[in-house]
């Protein structure tokens, strides 16, 4: 399973859309481990760009600080899951922490 972390600075970008690059792990769900890890620069953010590209990239889930509804909307059309509301600044222990059920949510800080 592949999951995509929006990344600005080296930590998970508190908004989606405006991210310098997109952290695509790929997990072994059974092991509960990441199997490989990278980072790819963010094609920019025009309405409705970001679910697309990152159904294209294989992503099944998204793992963000905050995402408008619009985004949101557009990757449950693209079949792929969101997290909103990550505590957690490291993408790696996002996803392992969601892996394992334990992830840390708060409110979703993106209002539009």
């Amino acid at each position: 399973m592949r999951y995509a972390i929006p990344v600005s600075g080296g930590i998970v970008s508190p908004h989606f859309g405006h991210c310098e690059h997109f952290a695509l792990i790929d997990v072994d769900e059974d092991r509960k481990e990441i199997v490989k890890k990278e980072l790819v620069p963010s094609p920019g953010h025009q309405p409705g760009l970001l679910p697309e590209w990152l159904a294209e990239q294989g992503v099944a889930f998204v793992i963000a600080g905050g995402m408008g509804s619009r985004a949101q909307n557009l990757f449950q059309q693209n079949r792929i899951g969101v997290v909103i509301g990550t505590m957690e600044n490291d993408p790696e222990k996002a996803v392992l922490s969601h892996l394992n059920g334990q992830l840390a949510t708060g409110d979703n800080i993106c209002d539009h």
